[in-house]
């Protein structure tokens, strides 16, 4: 379990990042299909996910792209920070069993609105399994 961190505003800057990784195994797969409710096959059946063209069972897309959530919640900027967007390109398969690292780094900061903008990726190894960009509205230090 990750330490949380609260960044306030006034401590950020461009170019902090963070990351976390996470073993993307049976047990996670199955509990985002029922959190989710997205029973795809594709996802849960690999006699069905052997006929596509994964050939093997692939973890939800949002599923990876729910650990940029967790970065930003309880790392960068952390605790106290509100989701305002997320754009989001799904650029290769996390398939059962893979490690993904979801990273973001602050890459714009509008201090008169106290939003921050992050790049957003995650990655298998050396390939880019997702990308994208978050906006996200952070405390200021009370």
């Amino acid at each position: 379990m990750m330490e949380p961190r609260a960044h306030n505003f006034e401590d950020l800057s461009i170019g902090m990042s963070a990351s976390v990784s996470k073993q993307l195994d049976e047990t996670s797969i199955e509990q985002f299909a029922d959190l989710s409710g997205d029973h795809n096959p594709v996802h849960l059946d690999e006699a069905f996910a052997a006929t596509t063209m994964f050939k093997t069972r692939i973890a939800h897309g949002m599923l990876s792209a729910s650990l940029i959530s967790t970065v930003i919640g309880m790392q960068l900027p952390g605790q106290g920070t509100i989701y305002l967007s997320q754009s989001l390109s799904f650029r290769a398969p996390v398939r059962c069993g893979d490690t993904v690292v979801a990273r973001v780094e602050i890459v714009e900061i509008d201090a008169r609105r106290r939003r921050v903008t992050l790049a957003c990726t995650a990655s298998v190894g050396q390939t880019v399994v997702l990308d994208g960009e978050a906006k996200v509205l952070v405390p200021e230090r009370s």
